[in-house]
């Protein structure tokens, strides 16, 4: 008897930490959906078909993306850190 009320209660408690992970420290379900729809867009480009590639093609590739996401975010126009 004590055994089944035992796994009961942890049973509980499975949608609850479901749901914990799935926000992953998002305060909100709706600044989540926020993050992930504009992170959609973005997690592609730097996520090539690396499995068709050989190793120089994959750094040639990744330097033009690192490149092109840089002119698109300014961030070759931010100073250094000295």
């Amino acid at each position: 008897m004590g055994k089944i009320t035992h796994c009961r209660s942890k049973n509980f408690h499975r949608p609850t930490r479901q749901r914990e992970r799935a926000m992953k420290g998002f305060r909100s379900v709706g600044g989540a959906q926020r993050f992930l729809a504009a992170f959609s867009g973005i997690s592609p480009h730097f996520r090539p078909r690396r499995h068709l590639m050989t190793a120089t093609e994959y750094r040639t590739e990744m330097t033009t993306r690192f490149a092109i996401w840089d002119e698109i975010t300014g961030a070759t126009a931010l100073p250094t850190a000295a």
